[in-house]
């Protein structure tokens, strides 16, 4: 053999050396699918995948395992579902003007492109398959769309950011589950609700979850018809965060829902004692309605649920039972400590101490905080994936999306059979960039003392859970509304009070008053360098990407000197990163000037000041006395909505 075939020769060797190392030992740095969501098939042959990162759908042969087809979508997808007749695949792709693909099933040929609101999601179909829903979360409503004209026929008002949906089996009423609460934040009972739309009006009604409800991801049908099952955080806000086991903070919930009487039965805790079950994400039943399974996005698990005991365990609850004494830890709902302090911040209100005192969470009220009322009903099953989202199930068999790891895991859900989890690599093996590995470990809860909570959990997609919380960074009692966390590293200091003079620091301290876990140090420059990465999302207001001729109005009274907004909220970051006393002080606050928030993405940030006593920007600048704080201008009617939507469109 001469120099030159062996040197050819060893050419070949690197290139196939190579070859095998990027299909089997990692893909390109900072390339990810971040699988999202899956359907199968109606002949449950085929699952449907919806890669958010990589935008593209997969179709994965189930008894192959093998990626069969792959098809580009014009924007994120973030949701799928498929026709009755299984001829049809609807796509969701999100983005500020979204669309809804009309794919062949078989083929993956796009036949139709719908155009839809602000970021579409949670799309269904009707059982007769004429009529479409799909959220558009930042639009807050649903539209309808008329399948056989393919248009949208309707749009019906939502409450806030609707994320998914379930039609009932008798097709008369649309569930939407709605991300978080939209009420003032200021009160003892703050809850996000659940939106039912009556399919032949398309008139709506609510019902609402227990106070402290919020970060809405899952919602299903029993396989009858008689209930639906919601996914959730119960935030126990009021307490101060002065340790998180035993639930203290953040548990982690699923609620029942009688969907003929449309009220809510009751939500148990998918955590145990001294191990929460953090970030519970989708939701989905058998066919056969034995078993209720839940990803967990923080814990990286699959709940298992025997279904029709736990109906009868919730259903034989008392409306308000006995105080039951488990270990160190009294389960009565926690009245009396919770009754405290609401006695304490009412006096210090200058009101009657009984004011603060009434406390409930409706409907077999004590289950909501039974750490043990899912023993021997509930089995948890380890993934082998990391940030398990999207869930299907098919037979016995249940298939999970794991967004970070770029899997998807096969668990078989009888109890008795061997080999119950395997995994299914979907590409290559992601090679994390430390952006990336920031936001894995902003999403999780194993970085938390026994699991309850994670980053996300009161900053879902590093925004914000619309609640006031008693952090002890400014002392006890005096309760912040939640902030985003978007342009954080950009405008110190930090927290309502500005007590963390960045957010680096706020990040690190995070980590061990509120996560109450030491890290090292390489966590959270990941999680800081995730966190600077967060792009603003256009906001609603916009027309075609601009400011409305009522926003260009609004924009030069901003910057004018009769209303000097721009005196505290200036260009491009709309703060001046200082603390102003514009007279909002409550009688619980230890201070009279905060801090400077910027008005970014303000639109997504209600409620408002810094302890969320405003719904809306509307009332924040004609009853929370900014303005006047800085200028003497009496604005008209006019010029106050022009200043509003200006300020909206940020």
């Amino acid at each position: 053999m001469t120099n030159q075939q062996l040197t050819i020769k060893r050419w070949m060797l690197i290139f196939f050396s190579l070859l095998v190392v990027a299909r089997v030992g990692g893909g390109e740095t900072g390339k990810y699918l971040g699988p999202c969501s899956v359907v199968p098939s109606r002949d449950g042959r085929m699952l449907y995948i919806a890669f958010a990162d990589a935008k593209h759908i997969a179709f994965v042969n189930i008894r192959s395992g093998k990626v069969t087809r792959s098809i580009a979508t014009p924007a994120k997808p973030t949701g799928l579902t498929v026709s009755p007749d299984g001829r049809e695949l609807y796509v969701t792709c999100a983005a500020t003007q979204s669309t809804i693909l009309v794919m062949d099933a078989e083929s993956g040929k796009i036949e139709a492109k719908i155009p839809l609101g602000h970021t579409a999601c949670g799309p269904t179909v009707t059982r007769d398959g004429k009529r479409l829903y799909v959220c558009n979360r930042f639009d807050n409503n649903v539209s309808v769309i008329d399948l056989e004209t393919r248009k949208v026929v309707a749009r019906v008002s939502a409450t806030r950011e609707p994320l998914a949906t379930a039609i009932t089996a008798d097709g008369k009423s649309v569930l939407i589950i709605n991300h978080l609460p939209a009420e003032r934040a200021d009160t003892f009972d703050v809850a996000a609700v659940v939106t039912i739309i009556d399919t032949q009006s398309n008139a709506t009604t609510t019902i609402r979850l227990p106070s402290g409800a919020s970060g809405l991801r899952g919602i299903c049908n029993s396989p009858d018809g008689k209930h639906a099952y919601v996914t959730h955080i119960l935030a126990r806000y009021e307490l101060p965060t002065i340790q998180v086991d035993y639930g203290w903070m953040n548990a982690n919930a699923l609620s029942v829902i009688d969907t003929k009487e449309k009220k809510l039965l009751g939500t148990v805790l998918v955590d145990e004692m001294y191990l929460g079950a953090a970030n519970p994400w989708d939701v989905a039943c058998t066919a056969d309605g034995k078993w209720i399974c839940v990803t967990h996005a923080g814990t990286h698990e699959l709940s298992v649920i025997d279904a029709p005991a736990l109906l009868k365990k919730l259903l034989a609850m008392p409306v308000k039972p006995p105080p039951e004494q488990i270990g160190e830890v009294v389960y009565d709902d926690r009245n009396e400590l919770l009754d405290y302090f609401r006695r304490l911040r009412a006096t210090l209100k200058g009101k009657p101490a009984e004011s603060g005192e009434p406390y409930t969470l409706g409907s077999a009220a004590g289950v909501s905080n039974d750490l043990n009322f899912l023993d021997g009903l509930r089995r948890r099953i380890k993934l082998k994936g990391k940030g398990p989202r999207g869930l299907s199930i098919i037979g016995s068999k249940a298939y999970v999306a794991e967004y970070f790891t770029d899997t998807l895991s096969v668990v078989e859900l009888e109890p008795k059979s061997p080999n119950m989890v395997h995994e299914l690599a979907l590409g290559p093996k992601p090679q994390l960039t430390v952006r990336r590995r920031g936001e894995m470990l902003f999403n999780d809860a194993e970085l938390c003392f026994q699991h309850w909570q994670s980053c996300a959990s009161c900053h879902p997609d590093a925004r914000m859970d619309g609640l006031n919380w008693d952090l002890t960074n400014d002392g006890i009692g005096n309760l912040k509304n939640t902030k985003s966390l978007l342009l954080s590293h950009k405008t110190p200091p930090v927290m309502s009070s500005g007590v963390r003079a960045s957010a680096e620091m706020a990040v690190r301290t995070g980590m061990k008053h509120i996560l109450f876990a030491e890290r090292p140090g390489e966590d959270a420059i990941a999680i800081d360098t995730y966190l600077k990465s967060v792009e603003p999302v256009p906001s609603p207001y916009l027309v075609d990407g601009r400011l409305s001729s009522a926003a260009e109005r609004g924009k030069k009274l901003f910057f004018s000197d009769k209303v000097s907004c721009s005196k505290c909220h200036p260009a491009p970051l709309y703060t001046d990163m200082r603390r102003h006393d514009i007279g909002s002080k409550s009688p619980c606050d230890r201070r009279r000037a905060f801090d400077t928030p910027t008005l970014i993405e303000v639109w997504r940030t209600a409620p408002y000041l810094h302890d969320g006593r405003y719904t809306t920007i509307k009332e924040l600048i004609t009853e929370g006395g900014c303005c006047r704080q800085e200028s003497d201008a009496k604005l008209t009617q006019r010029q106050i909505n022009n200043l509003v939507e200006f300020v909206l469109s940020l």
